[in-house]
């Protein structure tokens, strides 16, 4: 569980007490930056807790649906204010360049702390680091919860898990490229099918859908694999675990963050993920990304270093290419790789879960 670190009482000590599944009429903010780019936050909120939204905040989209601008979310509505939306929390919806809080974001979130209303964000920006949010907060009785804010410091013990919990991790040719997702819809799958799984959150967008979770970009390097380890092992009841996975091994700016992640998780089997058409890492323009081929290889390799780990699948994100075009990649990736893959919103998660299952009953033996 991510901490929040000295906390008066208009804070949180730690994230499981806010109770972030608790909130049942979720206003999302997303000022101005309500695009697939910016809004994956906001989406995901709109995919998997869309019976807890009842607006979108953006006063330049006002009127309009949460489907008009994003594809999901069918009739919710978008608003220029909290005026008559009765919502119980506003959760900041998208994320911005260095993660800081946007300007246009200030007269929002002091109108929902003025209206005693809680302001959940993921920012690397925290907003219980404003002396007017603060003040406002203190007068109203409202609640500042920063998803990233944590005080988690203790290293990995490099002890085993227990031996019923499978783990499984998505890992990435890149970042931002569906490994959140791809976690999220396998474990719908398992459970769908009966299956004891369960989400484990690594990333402030999956806390905010999950509740629960550590923002490992947010942790000290030092920590990352304890904080994981410690996550892992308070969820290790359940027999399946989905680990989100963050960034990339290859990424010039946070495969620190997913080889800590890797090693701080220890999982059974991978599930790699990668967009079609993608050529350049995201944000870095000009650099290449690395082949599939030598990045399977590099995550088996590297994440057997602390516990035996393959590849059992391959998500494909697709949105970028007709139906056809996806198919003729999956069956060349397929082909390539001997491994299952399938893009989990085009063609649902069923061979995904299927490959976890067999790696299950492989391990039982």
């Amino acid at each position: 569980m991510a901490n929040i670190i000295d906390t008066p009482p208009r804070l949180l000590s730690r994230i499981s007490e806010a109770d972030l599944t608790g909130y049942k009429r979720i206003a999302i903010l997303t000022e101005g930056l309500s695009t697939h780019q910016y809004a994956k936050t906001a989406m995901s909120l709109l995919r998997y807790r869309r019976q807890d939204v009842v607006a979108v905040l953006d006063a330049s989209q006002d009127g309009k649906s949460a489907g008009d601008l994003f594809g999901i979310g069918d009739s919710v509505p978008v608003v220029a204010s909290l005026d008559d939306v009765g919502a119980d929390a506003v959760f900041v919806g998208t994320a911005s360049a260095g993660g800081k809080l946007p300007e246009a974001y200030r007269k929002h979130i002091l109108s929902a702390l003025e209206r005693g209303i809680d302001v959940v964000s993921g920012l690397h920006d925290f907003l219980s680091n404003d002396p007017e949010f603060l003040a406002v907060a203190d007068a109203k009785g409202a609640r500042l919860i920063d998803v990233r804010r944590n005080s988690e410091n203790v290293t990995s013990t490099g002890q085993p898990f227990r031996s019923g919990c499978l783990r499984i991790h998505t890992v990435g040719q890149d970042c931002s490229l569906g490994k959140m997702v791809t976690s999220l819809e396998v474990q719908i799958e398992l459970v769908r099918r009966g299956l004891d799984a369960k989400f484990v959150a690594t990333g402030q967008t999956g806390i905010m859908v999950d509740g629960d979770g550590v923002p490992v970009d947010c942790v000290v390097s030092d920590f990352v694999n304890g904080a994981v380890e410690a996550l892992v092992r308070r969820n290790e009841d359940h027999d399946i675990l989905l680990i989100e996975g963050q960034g990339s091994i290859s990424h010039p700016s946070f495969s620190g963050v997913t080889m800590g992640l890797l090693h701080g998780c220890a999982p059974d089997g991978l599930i790699y993920c990668y967009e079609v058409g993608r050529k350049h890492v995201k944000g870095l323009e000009g650099v290449p990304l690395v082949s599939h081929r030598r990045l399977i290889d590099a995550y088996e390799d590297i994440a057997s270093l602390r516990y035996p780990s393959r590849v059992i699948g391959i998500a494909m994100n697709s949105r970028f290419v007709s139906e056809a075009e996806a198919e003729q990649e999956r069956e060349r990736i397929a082909a390539e790789f001997g491994l299952p893959v399938c893009d989990v919103y085009r063609h649902g998660a069923s061979l995904l879960a299927d490959a976890v299952l067999a790696l299950k009953q492989e391990l039982a033996k």
